[in-house]
């Protein structure tokens, strides 16, 4: 095997990680929080790692003794039917994101089922991971098949929500070409809430649309209150807003509710952001994708 390719920190884990994996090419990660009050690998990174095992066949990783520093040395991504419990320390958006570049490129078509936290305030929700991650595989040719399934909702801190992710096989991906960012033509987003009163999806919604109906008025935020057991073990309420451009440009914001915030206040809050997210994207000339002919 090639010699591998040698970084430092903990910054990019991840990418490094997948990257490996997708090349072939073994990586060794040195002075990982060497210089911190708890040195080395984090237990969600830990975690990660143990994902990426089940994914992969003929891994190896090697940590020393500190967790300071890790030797990678991937196999092939074989893809299959897999189970993986996220834990509570990230949510499942942290595992998935990563997952979701590689599983085109598996030996068999990926179907993946995960467990834990669904929305946080840390990671990327399932919702745009749904909504915007998924739609834009289609410019690259990954247009049939890719598929992401919320069964359970779980806010933190104890999780409990489950969702289920399927992916094909890709054989060529597609070019893309970056043009104009279009105009905004249309506001949809999601409000869910758990193990809380039905109505605070609907007073977030309010909220939200009493500030995005100022700016458009082609807006449409769905309710989603789950109870039972679908609504897992901690109460939680987050709002998932994305905005769809005149050539197909997907930008999104998104909140999840903190200790003692108002569904109000978290309405206005991400309606804020998308504001924000919206004019740094029509502020540069190309940065609409789209798939070249």
């Amino acid at each position: 095997m090639a010699e591998p390719l040698r970084y430092s920190g903990a910054a990019y884990f991840r990418q490094r990680i997948v990257l490996s994996v997708l090349s072939g090419r073994p990586v060794r990660i040195d002075n990982i929080r060497s210089t911190e009050d708890s040195p080395g690998l984090s237990e969600y990174e830990a975690n990660f790692l143990k994902l990426i095992d089940k994914l992969t066949n003929g891994s190896q990783t090697d940590i020393n003794y500190t967790g300071t520093a890790v030797l990678f040395k991937p196999g092939f991504f074989a893809g299959g039917q897999v189970e993986h419990d996220c834990g509570t320390e990230r949510a499942v958006g942290y595992y998935l994101e990563p997952v979701i570049s590689m599983a085109p490129f598996g030996k068999a078509p990926l179907s993946l089922t995960l467990t834990g936290i669904t929305n946080s305030a840390q990671d990327p929700s399932v919702d745009v991971l749904r909504t915007v991650t998924l739609p834009t595989l289609k410019l690259f040719g990954l247009e049939d098949g890719a598929e992401l399934r919320i069964a359970r909702r779980g806010a933190p801190p104890l999780g409990g929500g489950q969702v289920f992710f399927s992916c094909p096989v890709v054989k060529q991906l597609k070019p893309v070409q970056l043009l104009e960012a279009g105009k905004i033509k249309r506001i949809r987003g999601i409000a869910y809430s758990t193990r809380v009163s039905p109505q605070t999806a609907n007073r977030i919604v309010d909220a939200a649309r009493s500030l995005l109906n100022t700016f458009i008025p082609d807006v449409y935020i769905y309710t989603d209150h789950y109870k039972g057991a679908e609504s897992g073990r901690s109460p939680g309420f987050a709002l998932s807003l994305v905005a769809e451009s005149t050539t197909g440009v997907l930008t999104s914001a998104e909140c999840a509710a903190e200790a003692g915030m108002l569904p109000e206040d978290l309405g206005l809050r991400t309606a804020k952001l998308l504001f924000e997210e919206i004019s740094r994207l029509t502020s540069h000339r190309y940065t609409n994708v789209a798939s070249n002919s």
